[in-house]
């Protein structure tokens, strides 16, 4: 399942590409998709038309596209995306001017435009950036000549786990700008920025390590609170977001921590160092584009990311520890069912709690 750095992958390509557009038309093949949004696909395709993408956000695995109204204004509204098990957004740029009409380019990129990838769920019709873009939105307009021609935003995915639904706006201004130990005077009376309205169905996840808002203190009094295995409550999105089944492999690798030691029984200092680990293995799964174990998990180009060749636990049962190699120890990843998953572990980096 794509975790926090595939999804922020696909924000920033979504950033990139698709701000200030407008959407023309919608297309819904297959309703299943919509599942989340209850009033239907002619309501999903009446409220999207006309509007255009404003910002892109994410809080943990979830991300969303805010919009503007013909007249610029915010919506009270934003289109969710998850992203499930297999879901994908790709984005294909209609071929432009600048292709020569006399040779097999201008053909050859209409088809590729045209393509219907297979497992297509929802498709987007944006046209070119313009006017109805809106200020405020994440990142800048682009200015090369793909912003002149139209766009298409498609959602494919094979397991129709994930999907798409319009969520309204609501506040939810971190407690560090509420009690104004930060970001002083942003939060006007009666006004709440856009980077802090999240839509009412994400509200309850909670702020990821890449937040700049994140709070470990917070994180740690909610550890205190359960006997539950790390691995289970670092995978539990109300407590820290982002984090899945591979990066917390690799979190508890770096932090020598078994999976199932109780969470209140770690240290601060044990605490400090995992969340550490975690921010870690996040940023760098990032900038390698995400860990893509086979062809389910692109960007919004279509490209694989890189990150499982830095994997030092996560899918490496029967081989060498690279902690234990470098200090002349044999140990062995070992791999062991949990929650109808697996983890992996180094059976001599990462003992097993003495209660079990």
């Amino acid at each position: 399942m794509p975790e926090l750095p595939e999804v922020e992958t696909v924000r920033a390509g979504l950033a990139d590409h698709s701000l200030g557009r407008p959407v023309q038309a919608v297309r819904v093949l297959d309703a299943r998709s919509l599942r989340r949004h209850l009033p239907g696909p002619a309501h999903f395709e009446a409220a999207l038309t006309g509007r255009a993408l404003r910002g892109a956000y994410r809080r943990g695995k979830y991300l969303w596209l805010t919009l503007s109204e013909p007249d610029g204004a915010l919506a009270d509204e934003a289109l969710v995306v998850h992203l499930g098990m297999s879901g994908q957004l790709l984005v294909r740029d209609e071929p432009g001017s600048e292709l020569d009409n006399d040779s097999g380019d201008e053909t050859e990129a209409r088809a590729a435009f045209d393509e219907q990838p297979r497992h297509l769920r929802v498709a987007l019709e944006l046209g070119p950036a313009g006017a109805t873009s809106a200020a405020g939105a994440t990142g800048s307009m682009a200015s090369t000549s793909r912003e002149s021609t139209g766009q298409r935003l498609l959602f494919v995915d094979q397991r129709i786990f994930g999907g798409m639904f319009l969520s309204p706006l609501v506040p939810d201004v971190p407690a560090a700008v509420a009690a104004n130990k930060a970001a002083v005077g942003e939060v006007a009376p009666g006004e709440v920025p856009e980077r802090f309205l999240v839509p009412e169905a994400v509200k309850h996840i909670a702020r990821d390590p890449l937040d700049e808002f994140f709070d470990p203190a917070a994180v740690r009094r909610k550890f205190l609170r359960t006997s539950s295995g790390i691995k289970k409550v670092l995978l539990d999105q109300s407590v820290i977001s982002g984090v899945g089944n591979i990066y917390a492999d690799e979190a508890l690798w770096r932090a020598r921590l078994h999976y199932a030691k109780p969470a209140r029984t770690l240290s601060a200092a044990q605490t400090r160092d995992l969340l550490a680990a975690v921010t870690q293995v996040l940023r760098e799964s990032l900038a390698a584009g995400g860990t893509s174990f086979d062809a389910l998990y692109v960007n919004v180009l279509g490209e694989s990311g890189y990150f499982e060749r830095s994997l030092n636990a996560y899918g490496r049962a029967g081989e060498p520890c690279h902690r234990c190699a470098e200090a002349g120890r044999t140990s062995l990843i070992v791999r062991e069912p949990f929650q109808n998953r697996s983890s992996y572990r180094c059976p001599h980096c990462q003992r097993a709690p003495r209660s079990r």
